[in-house]
C-alpha cells in the first residue's frame, strides 16, 4: 500500500514540476517577445526620427540589411554609408508594425521575426534574425520586402521587367 501511495505522490510531483517548468519557459519567452517587440518598435521610431546612432545601435556589429531593391544587400557599415545622407537630411522612413510574429531557438539565444508594416510604400514585410548579445537583442539580419497583392502581380512584373532583365543578365554572367 505504501508503494502505491509513494508511486502516486511521485507521479503528482513530477507532473506538477514538469508543468511548472513548461509554464516558466513559456513565461520567459513571453517576456522576451515583449522585449523584442519593444526593441523593434524603438528601432522603427529611431528611423522615423532620423536618429542615426540610435537606429544603428540596434544592429549587431556583424549584421546584414537586405532592402527592397535586388541590389540592396549591405553589411552594417555599408548600410550606414548608404543611409547617412538620408538621416542627415531628415528624409528617413517611418514604419509602424501592424502585425508581428516572433519565434525562438530552443536555447533562447536567437530569435527571428516577421511583421507587416504600414509604410510610405503601403504594406511592406519586415523580417529578420536577432541574437541576444550582452543581454540585449540585436539585429543580425533584416529583410525589407514590398508586398505585392496577387491580383496585380502581372502588372508589377510588366512594370519592372525592363529594369530587372538587365540586372538578371549581369547576375547570370557574373556567376560564370
Amino acid at each position: 500500500m505504501n508503494r502505491i501511495k509513494l508511486f502516486f505522490a511521485l507521479t503528482i510531483f513530477l507532473f506538477t514540476f514538469s508543468k511548472f517548468s513548461a509554464q516558466s519557459k513559456d513565461a520567459k519567452f513571453e517576456n522576451e517577445k515583449t522585449a523584442i517587440s519593444k526593441m523593434l518598435d524603438d528601432f522603427n521610431v529611431a528611423a522615423a526620427n532620423a536618429e542615426f546612432e540610435k537606429y544603428f545601435s540596434f544592429f549587431a556589429d556583424e549584421s546584414t540589411f537586405i532592402g527592397t531593391d535586388a541590389t540592396e544587400i549591405w553589411n552594417k557599415q555599408e548600410f550606414k554609408t548608404w543611409a547617412k545622407p538620408h538621416f542627415d537630411k531628415k528624409k528617413t522612413w517611418n514604419f509602424t508594425s501592424v502585425k508581428r510574429n516572433v519565434y525562438f531557438s530552443k536555447d533562447g539565444k536567437m530569435a527571428w521575426f516577421d511583421e507587416l508594416l504600414d509604410t510610405q510604400m503601403k504594406i511592406c514585410r519586415g523580417s529578420g534574425v536577432l541574437e541576444k548579445i550582452n543581454g540585449q537583442w540585436k539585429v543580425k539580419q533584416y529583410v525589407l520586402s514590398v508586398t505585392v497583392p496577387n491580383d496585380v502581380v502581372d502588372k508589377v512584373v510588366a512594370e519592372k521587367s525592363a529594369l530587372e532583365d538587365v540586372l538578371l543578365q549581369e547576375l547570370k554572367s557574373s556567376k560564370k
